[in-house]
């Protein structure tokens, strides 16, 4: 990655982390929510830093942080130890990614996230796998496209 790419994938990880937390903070009127943005900020940092890489496919964004989340939220519900869900939920998230071919290891924040991340986030229950989790997957690949394309062409050339 030349300066030029890695100041466009730099840009792109901020508009696609400023716009995923600003429309989970409206959605869900709260603007004290960083553990929401903590798996959207390493998802960003593979996304944009390793865009050609396996872990930064679409399908391995939008279902690896999906099935993790329906995992993490089962355990919270399933397990009443916070050490033992959380425990079981990061081995649990790593075969359904395996099995689902996902492999996305921002997955397991996600998991982690379903089970500590407070009341506002148990509160949720499993929409939480619809927004922020699937929500803010979907922006982060939408921007992540966008810079795709703009990263990996000059469109200031002359194509005449």
């Amino acid at each position: 990655m030349n300066n030029k790419e890695l100041l466009i994938s730099a840009i792109g990880a901020f508009i696609a982390v400023f716009v995923a937390g600003f429309f989970s903070n409206i959605i869900l009127q709260n603007f004290n929510s960083p553990l929401i943005i903590a798996s959207a900020g390493a998802s960003a940092i593979l996304m944009f830093g390793l865009p050609h890489a396996l872990v930064s496919r679409p399908w391995n964004l939008i279902v690896g942080h999906t099935v993790s989340a329906i995992i993490g939220v089962s355990c919270f519900y399933l397990i009443a130890n916070t050490l033992l869900a959380t425990s079981v939920a990061i081995p649990l998230a790593l075969v359904g990614m395996h099995l689902l071919k996902c492999m996305h290891p921002p997955g397991g924040a996600t998991a982690v996230t379903a089970i500590i991340g407070g009341e506002m986030i148990h509160h949720l229950g499993y929409a939480f796998v619809i927004m922020p989790i699937f929500f803010n997957s979907l922006i982060l690949l939408i921007v992540a496209i966008a810079v795709g394309s703009f990263r990996d062409k000059n469109p200031f050339e002359d194509v005449s």
